[in-house]
């Protein structure tokens, strides 16, 4: 499969982000395994660099590390997300990622000039 470019990944990862419910929390690798499937590649780092570049419209805080756990930079904005929509945490303040994980579906691959987002 040959790789997408780099907007298309972007545009992949947003809408994955977008199908995560209130309450549930999906992680960057699960993210970058569906995206991978349709992009031909990319994993939990490149969807980070895409959360970082582009997630603000879309609900960032749903989108965690492996352990269950945000970037300490993000943790006081997502912790109040997460106690405003009822996400299940552990004592530790990280998500309970047995309770509250995710696996969004496979988007859609965006077609020409068939973008949702421009400042993609």
């Amino acid at each position: 499969m040959a790789r997408i470019d780099p907007e298309e990944y972007a545009e992949l990862v947003l809408r994955c982000v977008e199908q995560v419910p209130r309450g549930r929390v999906t992680t960057y690798g699960a993210v970058a395994e569906v995206v991978g499937e349709l992009a031909g590649g990319g994993g939990p780092r490149q969807v980070g660099s895409v959360m970082a570049a582009y997630g603000g419209s879309v609900p960032w805080w749903r989108v965690v590390r492996a352990d269950g756990s945000l970037p300490p930079s993000h943790q006081d904005e997502a912790r109040q997300a997460y106690l405003e929509e009822g996400t299940p945490m552990r004592p530790s303040g990280a998500i309970d990622l047995r309770r509250a994980f995710f696996r969004p579906a496979p988007p859609a691959a965006p077609g020409p000039g068939g973008r949702s987002r421009p400042e993609v």
